[in-house]
Formats: structure tokens, sequence, C-alpha cells
């Protein structure tokens, strides 16, 4: 099937990359031009794993090509939508500029019996209010939620958990269903669950399943807390509540929180959203997730404070990471890299390392130092920071190791990974988060 994917973004050129994988004939369009020559010679502009070799895969079998021309989606009978919606600048609502654009360079090229579907994370409200205008053209709209794990984007994409697809009622909708399990038909014929929904449900499932999860994560936290006061052992209480199957293990890490440009940013989107409508008090508790889920960073830096004597000025500090979270180099909202900047801020010589985002940190904060070998960076540091678990970080780097490179033996663990028995075994003085 051919198939447009408007917005080469990080969701537009997994999801182009990933459809020609399965045997469509793809072009993927956006109006960034350095972006659309960097994917069309097959390279991936971000780090995301499997994606370069599906991108130079789809590029060299000619299934898979990019453009900045609108006019090249025209004989598509599936049109995504996969443009971003940052939150607007002094505010919490999300911004549907990039959205309204899309549909707007969009329609002139649709046909009777196209469909459009959006991928992008939006309010609620906001098909049935881009609806009319697609209608118009004889096409239909419908909504495609992504669920998109960073680092397992591809494996989500081909593979999903789920597929969430919101039709409008009447064959219209029955026949846009249809098509949609033509899409994803090796998906389907596994028998992955396809639930179809009215619009106002699909716009939810996303923005509920991220409000969820950044529950979930602020409450181990929030315990996090509670046990750093009373002297007990938070990754303890996780284990132990995790054997719960109606609580589970999964994403009750305590530590330094959560970043990135989907969940800070959405579950923003939805306070504001649910007040636009009325019912502010339903959700006012994510104003809290997201209180929490702040003060985990400045959690961080107070130790490292304390663990050099109450003064970081002109210490070295090594922090390991600055994506924020490992198998990605994205550093939107990274919990990691505030730190860094936090630490900078109060006089620390900040060195700052990760394996593949350095470029993207150094654009947000080039007053920070960056250096890109974990042993340089860990020579001569009176602290040593871990905030994005990186294998190389809390799998490869022994406290032996770091020790011989450091100068002096505090270590603050912002992701609860290491082992601190064997760290002050060898020498250090340990903090974690939440851990006595």
């Amino acid at each position: 099937m051919r198939l447009s994917v408007i917005g080469c973004g990080y969701l537009g050129a997994v999801h182009a990359a990933a459809m020609a994988s399965i045997g469509h004939e793809v072009v993927g369009i956006d109006i960034d031009e350095r972006k659309i020559a960097t994917l069309a010679a097959g390279e991936a502009p971000f780090f995301e794993p499997g994606l370069s070799e599906i991108l130079a895969d789809g590029i060299a079998s000619g299934r898979l090509t990019f453009t900045t021309d609108f006019a090249a989606a025209a004989g598509a009978a599936v049109h995504f939508v996969g443009v971003g919606t940052p939150q607007v600048k002094g505010g919490y609502a999300a911004d549907l500029t990039y959205v309204n654009a899309a549909v707007d360079s969009l329609l002139p090229h649709l046909s009777e019996g196209d469909i459009v579907a959006g991928k992008s994370t939006v309010p609620v409200g906001t098909a049935a209010s881009l609806a009319p205008r697609i209608t118009d053209t004889g096409a239909t709209l419908v909504w495609n939620p992504e669920f998109l794990r960073e680092g397992f984007a591809v494996q989500d994409t081909v593979d999903p958990d789920r597929l969430v697809a919101g039709v409008p009622a009447g064959p219209d909708g029955e026949r846009a269903t249809g098509i949609l399990r033509e899409v994803y038909h090796p998906s389907v014929a596994k028998g992955t669950p396809f639930i179809v929904t009215d619009y106002a449900t699909a716009e939810l499932v996303k923005v509920s399943a991220n409000a969820f999860l950044a529950t979930k994560i602020s409450f181990i936290n929030a315990m996090a807390e509670i046990a750093e006061v009373a002297g007990a052992d938070v990754t303890m209480l996780a284990d132990a509540i995790g054997h719960d199957a109606r609580i589970g293990r999964r994403f009750l890490g305590a530590g330094i929180g959560f970043g990135g440009g989907c969940l800070p940013k959405d579950i923003r989107a939805f306070s504001a959203r649910a007040e636009e409508l009325g019912r502010g008090e339903s959700v006012a508790f994510l104003r809290e997730v997201d209180d929490i889920n702040m003060r985990r960073r400045e959690r961080a830096v107070e130790l490292v404070v304390q663990g050099l004597g109450g003064s970081v000025h002109g210490k070295k500090v090594t922090v390991l990471g600055a994506a924020f979270k490992p198998y990605s180099d994205d550093t939107r909202d990274s919990p990691g890299l505030d730190v860094a900047v936090r630490l900078h801020g109060l006089g620390a010589v900040v060195s700052l390392t990760d394996p593949e985002a350095i470029a993207n940190a150094r654009r947000q904060h080039p007053q920070l130092t960056y250096v890109a070998d974990r042993d340089e960076a860990l020579t001569g540091a009176d602290a040593v920071v871990l905030v994005t678990e990186w294998d190389e970080y809390r799998r490869d780097l022994t406290p032996e190791h770091a020790a011989s490179l450091a100068a002096g033996r505090v270590v603050v663990d912002g992701r609860n990974a290491f082992d601190p028995a064997a760290w002050r075994a060898a020498g250090w003085t340990y903090y974690g988060m939440g851990r006595p």
C-alpha cells in the first residue's frame, strides 16, 4: 500500500521506516530541508537502536523516499500525521500549531476515499475539530495514537502491544478500520489487540497511559522521600509491593525521575485540557506528580553537596549521562542534564559524559564541559553522579576502576543502579535515592 507520513521527526521518521520495512511504499514529508536530506541519504538524524538499518534498507529498496514537497502525498491511500505538539510558551497546554499546519498543507492533495491517520499526541477534542476540514475533501480522519518507547521505538512500531483506532461512526469508519488493518497486517495476523473506538477515547488512551506511568514513577519517588527520613530502603519496598500482581514491579524504580519530550509535557497538557473542560479537579493530582518529579532532581544535587561537605564550589563533579534515558540521545527535559546544570550553577566544575547525547546536550547547555570518554571524565573527580543508567556505567563500571581514576570517593546513584555494598567496600561514600 502507498502511504505518506507527514512530519519526519522522531515519531514520523521511525513510523515511515518501519512501514517500509513491512512492505509498504512510503513517502516521508517534512518542511525541514536538512532533516529530509539526511533521511533521504539513508542516515538517521537521531540515535534510535535499529532505525539506521531499516532506514537504509528502505531507501535501498526504493520503498522509502523523503521530500519537502507535500504534493508527493497525492496518491497515498493513508496519510499519517506525526508532527510535534510541544508545550505552549508560558503555559501548560499543548501547542497545536504544527498539527494544524500539517493538515492545511495536506488538504489540497487529498482525494476521495483517502484516510488521514493522526498519530500526534493531542488534547481530547482535537480530532473532532479537524474532521470537518478533512471530510470536506472526501477523505476520512481516524486517530491512531502511537505508544513508542524511546530506545525501543522500532520494535514498538513493527510489533506493538496494541493498536488503537479512533474512527467516525458509520460506513466511513468501518471502511477506515479495514484499511488500517491492512496497513498493520503483520501485527493483525499475529493477533495483536486492535481496539476500535471513537475519536475522544483514542485521544485519551495515549494521554491517560502517560499519566498513569508518570504517576507510578512519582509514587515510588514519593515513597523514596519518606524512606529517606524514616531510614527505610525504597528499593526493598518496591520489590515487596511489586510482588502484588495488581501493582507490579515495572517502573517502580526510584531515582531522579522522568523526562524526555513526552511524559512531562503530556501530563501538563492533560491537566490544562481537563481545566478547559471544567474537570481540572479530576487530574489535579498530576500537578503533584510533576512537582514530585522535579523535586528528585533537587534532591540529587543536595546529596552531592552533602557528600562534598556542604559546598561544591570549585570541586570536580563527573556526571554520568545526559540523555533522559539510556538507548537514546534525547536530552529534552532530561533530569540528568538538569542536575548537571544545577551543579554548574553552584560553582562545581562539571564534567559530563554520555555515549550518544553529548551533541544534543551541548546545543542546549554549551556552558558545561563535555567529555566523550567515560574514563577521561572520571579522572580527577571529587564526586561521581550517575544520572542515566547506560550499561557502560551501571554494569561495566566497577567501583574499583572508578576509584583508580577519581580523586574523591563520593558517589551519588541517581538511578539506584549500583550495588551500594560493592561501592562502599571499595572505599566510596555511597548515596542512593531513598536508600539508607
